[in-house]
């Protein structure tokens, strides 16, 4: 999952977890005895409190195909910094495959301004003010992984001013 190696994974355990449906696709395989249905599944679980996880399942039944994204968006939890206010440290972009994302903090009371893939992440972190603008591939599985990614780029002062070796007020002052 886009290269975690350095990212505070979550244990499941013990949280309230809520699973959001990003899309259903159905994929047909064509046999010489005639085509064969099945169906692929996105699924963002988080508990709208930083922890968030995405899944793929796939199956011949739309139920099983979610159930199978649910139990591995439940596998791939990781923590996401989010403000006191509800929203990010600082802008952020990212691209995964043809699509772009661009991630902006906002002030309190401005709501969550995004698409429909990219306002399933972001309220499922916990996010309650941001701006987003998507460009690019508009693919459901693209987006996610994007969004994904930059949500997992940002830092917080306090790792900001560790990385740098200086202190909290120099990483504020200029």
């Amino acid at each position: 999952m886009l290269g975690l190696d350095n990212i505070e994974k979550v244990k499941p355990g013990g949280l309230e977890l809520k699973d959001r449906l990003v899309a259903v696709n159905r994929v047909t395989k064509v046999t010489k005895g005639g085509r064969a249905f099945g169906f692929s599944a996105i699924v963002v679980v988080g508990d709208e409190a930083g922890v968030i996880g995405y899944g793929l399942g796939k199956s011949k039944e739309v139920a099983t195909a979610i159930s199978k994204a649910v139990e591995d968006a439940k596998k791939n939890l990781v923590k996401i910094p989010v403000t006191k206010e509800g929203t990010i440290y600082h802008e952020t972009t990212a691209r995964f495959g043809g699509a772009n994302i661009f991630m902006k903090p906002a002030s309190h009371g401005t709501g969550v301004i995004a698409g429909n893939t990219v306002r399933i992440v972001v309220e499922s972190a916990g996010i309650k003010d941001i701006l987003t603008k998507s460009k690019g591939s508009s693919n459901p599985h693209n987006m996610v992984k994007a969004t994904f990614k930059a949500l997992l780029d940002i830092r917080t002062p306090e790792e900001i001013a560790r990385m740098r070796g200086v202190s909290l007020d120099k990483v504020f002052k200029h």
